[in-house]
């Protein structure tokens, strides 16, 4: 079974934004695996482990995202590949899944992978962007996925409103992975030393055969801002009564919550 993982580094969750002239400041920040890729990465493994074959993980970005994609390696992923942003060019949702798109389209893997959305952008419009241009079925925020059928059919369960939905679909078929799915492995010492003889590619976007419309990015950042600083409390006074008065009034006027 060959399995392919859309990852992407994102900033440590531990990291304060920071912005300069109306960009986000990158230098010196710390990037990690996206959180949700991470459980995506453990599953691929797990399915291989089970049911062979091999697991593909594919990034794109610059040359940092080389760092999350040998952290995958050293987990136990087989190979990696990372994509080469289009220069001079900005690599929105819709160019993120064309470039993804051409290189699975050349792979053809039974499964693909991916978080259910990273922590950064949290539009989680990539990996079903893939999913629908390469004509495959999709089933999101997964919890639980099996393949059963001999490798024909894939059974997964899904958070919907509080309950859990199972779906069945036809292989191949795109996953993304919600917490809860897995518990993510760590590296081990022999699995670093591993990666470091595992491949690895590197493949320019003009490589991939797609047309310069494929490129133009179909959205465009207007602005970016820090959110408002948190307001100080404010302490009601008076009996109960009063205090529930003055909360509704606050509700009504200040917060704009309506009758």
């Amino acid at each position: 079974m060959q399995i392919a993982v859309l990852l992407k580094m994102t900033f440590d969750t531990e990291e304060k934004i920071k912005l300069t002239a109306g960009k986000i400041e990158e230098d010196g920040v710390k990037f990690i695996i996206n959180p949700y890729d991470e459980y995506a990465v453990e599953e691929a493994i797990r399915l291989r482990d089970a049911h062979g074959g091999k697991v593909t993980v594919i990034s794109v970005g610059p040359e940092r995202a080389a760092e999350a994609l040998r952290t995958a390696l050293a987990m136990g992923a087989d190979e990696a590949v990372r994509i080469e942003p289009p220069a001079g060019r900005t690599a929105d949702e819709a160019v993120l899944a064309a470039l993804l798109f051409a290189q699975l389209q050349a792979d053809k893997p039974d499964l693909v992978l991916g978080g259910f959305f990273s922590i950064d952008q949290g539009g989680g419009q990539v990996a079903i962007r893939v999913a629908a241009r390469l004509g495959i079925p999709h089933v999101t925020a997964i919890t639980k996925l099996e393949v059963q059928g001999g490798g024909e059919v894939a059974v997964a369960e899904r958070d919907v409103e509080g309950a859990t939905e199972t779906l069945e679909v036809r292989i191949p078929a795109l996953f993304t992975a919600q917490q809860g799915l897995n518990e993510p492995r760590y590296p081990s010492l022999p699995g670093i030393m591993k990666a470091k003889k595992k491949p690895f590619r590197v493949i320019a976007a003009d490589e991939l055969g797609l047309a310069s419309t494929e490129l133009e990015a179909a959205t465009r950042t207007v602005a970016v801002a820090l959110p408002p600083s948190r307001q100080a409390g404010k302490l009601l006074q008076g009996e109960l009564d009063e205090q529930v008065r003055q909360l509704a009034e606050l509700l009504k006027v200040h917060a704009k919550l309506g009758d």
